[in-house]
């Protein structure tokens, strides 16, 4: 596995140090991602975007979603039911009913909207909300006024 040093970006960039970290953290998680369980990142309009995660077995009891500092983690916790039915002995086991934990790194002000469980599939809804000082606003342009001998000329 190849690394990269990160500390150009520590050192030239002011303020750009989340970013740096971002990359940083991305480099090293590349390495341990075992892909369980499957996902999807799909954009819905211009600025909302829903996150799919396939969790077949799981119920809503057995998975939390949480978002801390642009930070969403999905974890999936599976109870142990096995005390209360019968041993099972399969001749092939193919669904994957482990526990896990996903993080997903949001932008600056995407908020998660909704979440629903349909079909062992976890949607998860996304809205990026930028406060209204950073949406874009047209200025107006006035024409001014033309000044003769030191005197503002009457329009």
């Amino acid at each position: 596995m190849r690394t990269y040093d990160f500390s150009p970006l520590y050192r030239s960039a002011v303020g750009f140090d989340r970013l740096a970290n971002l990359l940083e953290s991305a480099s090293r998680a590349t390495g341990q991602d075992t892909g369980y369980p499957p996902y999807n990142i799909e954009t819905t309009g211009e600025n909302a975007y829903r996150i799919e995660i396939a969790v077949a077995g799981f119920t809503t009891d057995e998975l939390n979603i949480e978002v801390k500092e642009n930070l969403l983690t999905v974890t999936g916790r599976k109870t142990a039911n096995d005390d209360a039915a019968p041993q099972k002995t399969y001749l092939h086991r193919g669904l994957a009913e482990r526990d896990f934990e996903r993080r997903f790194q949001l932008a600056d002000y995407v908020v998660v909207t909704d979440a629903d469980l349909v079909n062992g599939l976890l949607s998860i809804s996304l809205k990026r909300e930028l406060p209204e000082a950073l949406k874009p606003r047209r200025i107006e342009i006035g024409a001014g006024s033309t000044l003769i001998e030191g005197k503002a000329e009457a329009a």
